[in-house]
């Protein structure tokens, strides 16, 4: 009976960012688990490796900047499935780093756009949905940086943070209906965009992050997928409004 709780067999799911990193590692464990996928990413060849990956699944080429985009997303998993059980709001950018002195507009708007208002475009698109069905979980992706202020990570930290408080926010709205939404907020882990420099710089980052972890260690897409499974999943049927943190033990908010 444990174990089953974490199947989602009959589920359908909508993960966005699902071309690359956690969010394919997410699509490959919730596929794993039995579900049914409608996958949305900017990188339509990545997008198209990630389907070849998983048992049964349909690429949406998605910008989760764009609402109309996201709304066809979620409106392809009922138009093709029938429902939608879980919603996964993986897709993020870093955007390039530096003080808040030097953050060009143009750069924040990019970051603002990607991170916090596309995920707020999927909790908004798929909540709508969910009201109706009065089920579904819905999970969101933050960051350590919403608890570990980093110098040259203002527009980042910034969106994140607005990330954690959508999430509870949806959480309050969602639950009458039966609709679950937490978070997801990892510590360093080894994906495209954090391994976008010199091999040499990126080594060293990877020192630095495996000594602030109590466990020594950096992460990995799976180490993140399997949280997300949790919070998919009825195994976190009593969970709502939380921010769920595997980050090694880099920081321990209480």
């Amino acid at each position: 009976m444990t174990l089953e709780q974490f199947r989602l067999d009959g589920k359908v799911a909508v993960v966005t960012g699902a071309a690359s990193g956690i969010g394919q590692a997410t699509a490959v464990a919730l596929s794993d688990a039995g579900a049914r996928l409608v996958l949305g990413d900017r990188d339509a060849d990545g997008l198209e490796k990630t389907v070849l990956m998983v048992a049964e699944a349909v690429g949406v080429p998605t910008d989760v900047s764009n609402k109309a985009d996201v709304t066809a997303l979620v409106d392809r998993a009922v138009t093709h499935y029938g429902r939608l059980d879980v919603m996964a709001n993986i897709a993020g950018i870093m955007g390039a780093g530096g003080p808040i002195t030097s953050i060009e507009e143009g750069l924040l708007d990019r970051v603002l756009a990607v991170n916090l208002k596309g995920v707020f475009f999927g909790v908004q698109a798929a909540l709508q949905v969910m009201s109706e069905q009065r089920s579904g979980s819905i999970v969101n992706m933050a960051s350590a940086a919403i608890d570990h202020p980093a110098p040259g990570l203002a527009a980042y930290s910034m969106a994140k943070a607005g990330v954690a408080m959508l999430t509870r926010v949806a959480a309050q709205e969602g639950g009458p209906v039966g609709v679950r939404v937490n978070a997801v907020a990892p510590g360093f882990v080894v994906t495209p965009m954090t391994q976008r420099g010199e091999p040499e710089r990126m080594a060293e980052v990877e020192k630095t992050m495996r000594r602030r972890s109590a466990l020594g260690a950096i992460g990995d897409p799976d180490d993140i997928a399997n949280a997300v499974l949790y919070l998919a999943s009825d195994a976190s049927r009593f969970m709502t409004g939380q921010i769920l943190r595997p980050n090694g033990g880099t920081v321990m908010p209480s």
